[in-house]
């Protein structure tokens, strides 16, 4: 392995606000293995939603929509400076003490996740994320855990697999908190996103049936990646476009839409059926008719994040083929703050990803933009 250098590039949030915060060096700090830990030459990191509204502030209290917070509202453990990322595809560069040699040299997808219980507890109740509580991938160099760290050999390329890690195990927990069966009707709002389009993905490795509510031009794609029929937002009567377009009830409502939609995904809903959410980018303060939720015998689950065993499980699809990468564009990470202006837009099927520059110079990255 090549030796490791004092001082790498990075990016830093360096507070709430605009991309102005989004502060580009070469001269971060590379950080060392603690015991436990490795440490992970970043190849690769994908992008996400939560990046954005991290930046922001955009989380609100629950007494005030409005105030700025981080992810963890009240009990925050972001700190500024911080290096965000979470969606990690590296190899092992060093290793701190407890940690095998022998995983120098792996390459691996890192669990973002930051479990505060022990193997075997699946409450996520005070869970935090790599690239929160801790630096992330926007780097050369991240320590994390060993354990999160999982090796991969499936031939897929290093910005390929970083679409898979926060968005799949989102969709993933999302489908396991509302129990998709197979045979089961799903509808999924902001299916053409990096959760969405997993979902898709993930509910017919299940067996289940899913259904896209997306925006015009999308609908040639979404079938491709798995969607059974496409709802086009905003045309018409959402209720009664889905009445017509799916054969048979909805069982299941996967939403990262909210906002004004909200309702209407309840009417959707046959009775018993079940709501997940883990998101709200069409805003996040909705109206809810509570006579909706209790005389159909609705059940209501907030997600966020996923467990040890539903990432363990995703290790195993992508090493199977069952599901595949769906990249975008890949972008430099000195070029941030133009990924995040791509990202806001939502003009995209998929993912996108940022290579440190130091490997794109090496060897050139894939679907640059």
């Amino acid at each position: 392995m090549s030796t490791i250098p004092r001082t790498m590039q990075a990016v830093r949030l360096m507070g709430h606000g605009g991309p102005e915060q989004l502060v580009h060096t070469r001269e971060a700090r590379t950080p060392s293995p603690a015991p436990g830990e490795v440490l992970i030459d970043v190849l690769a990191c994908g992008m996400n939603n939560t990046d954005i509204w991290v930046r922001e502030g955009a989380y609100g209290s629950e007494t005030d929509p409005a105030e700025v917070s981080s992810w963890r509202r009240g009990r925050s453990t972001l700190t500024f400076p911080r290096i965000q990322g979470a969606d990690i595809v590296g190899r092992i560069a060093a290793v701190g003490g407890g940690v095998s040699r022998d995983r120098i040299g792996q390459r691996v997808m890192v669990d973002f996740s930051l479990y505060h219980r022990p193997e075997g507890d699946d409450s996520l109740a005070d869970i935090d994320y790599i690239g929160h509580g801790r630096d992330g991938g926007y780097a050369e160099y991240v320590a994390v855990p060993a354990p999160n760290a999982h090796e991969i050999t499936a031939e897929i390329t290093d910005a390929g697999l970083a679409t898979f890690c926060c968005a799949y195990l989102t969709a993933e927990h999302m489908l396991d908190r509302a129990r998709l069966s197979e045979g089961e009707r799903i509808l999924i709002t902001g299916a053409s996103g990096g959760v969405g389009s997993a979902l898709l993905q993930l509910s017919r490795v299940r067996g289940a049936i899913p259904y896209a509510v997306t925006s015009p031009g999308k609908e040639e794609a979404l079938h491709e990646i798995g969607a059974e029929d496409v709802v086009l937002r905003g045309d018409g009567d959402l209720v009664a476009e889905v009445a017509r377009t799916a054969d048979g009830p909805i069982d299941v409502v996967a939403d990262l839409v909210a906002g004004p939609l909200f309702n209407d995904l309840l009417r959707i809903l046959r009775p018993e059926g079940r709501y997940t959410t883990a998101g709200a980018i069409g805003g996040p303060v909705v109206q809810l008719d509570l006579r909706t939720v209790y005389l159909k015998h609705l059940e209501l689950h907030g997600s966020s994040q996923g467990t040890r065993t539903a990432f363990r499980r995703l290790v195993r699809y992508i090493e199977s083929g069952r599901i595949r990468p769906l990249l975008d564009r890949t972008f430099r990470l000195s070029q941030l703050h133009e990924a995040q202006r791509a990202f806001v837009e939502k003009s995209y099927i998929g993912k996108l990803v940022v290579v440190p520059d130091r490997h794109w110079d090496a060897v050139g990255a894939p679907h640059a933009p």
